[in-house]
């Protein structure tokens, strides 16, 4: 039996919420979002809450409740709030900047990385040190987040590198005479 699953997800004020078949499409002050949910999955609206539930008892249906309901909490959370990442850089000469639909980062190398930013993502730096990504989808900011990170992390002796904020990286001694 899924705890998860078991609860409603509760429609945020300011939301329409669309269900047909099994694509739910929602519609909400930061984007516009549809998801398509497993046939072994029932979605039932009343009034301001969704319940999920399974068809049948077979363990792949019930694996599915769960899953369903948190894609569908995700959805509704994003559409009516929004999600973001916030990465900072570390390192004498690293900076970041946003120009038109592209982040331009100088991250030590002989060039510049040019990062095309997606559709429904917004990026931001506050500083040339910091960035943050914000979208109405939970995946695609998580996503493109990582993927600026991935083009320098943080390496273990001095920590220069590009960081989730607030993540702790595990530094090492250096050589010893």
């Amino acid at each position: 039996m899924s705890r998860v699953g078991k609860n409603p997800v509760v429609i945020p004020e300011g939301t329409d919420v669309n269900i047909m078949d099994q694509i739910v499409s929602a519609k909400g002050k930061v984007g516009e979002l549809s998801v398509s949910l497993p046939r072994e999955v029932e979605i039932t609206q009343e009034q301001n809450l969704i319940w999920v539930k399974p068809k049948s008892d077979t363990k792949h249906s019930r694996a599915m409740w769960g899953t369903s309901r948190a894609v569908l909490s995700n959805l509704l959370t994003g559409v009516a709030e929004g999600y973001s990442k916030s990465l900072d850089i570390t390192g004498v000469g690293y900076r970041a900047s946003v120009q038109g639909k592209t982040l331009n980062l100088q991250l030590g190398y002989s060039h510049d990385i040019i990062y095309p930013i997606p559709d429904g993502i917004d990026i931001k730096c506050e500083s040339q040190t910091s960035i943050e990504v914000i979208g109405a989808d939970k995946q695609v900011v998580g996503q493109v987040a990582a993927e600026i990170r991935s083009f320098r992390k943080p390496e273990p002796y001095k920590g220069k590198g590009i960081r989730y904020r607030g993540e702790q990286i595990l530094r090492k001694e250096g050589k010893k005479k």
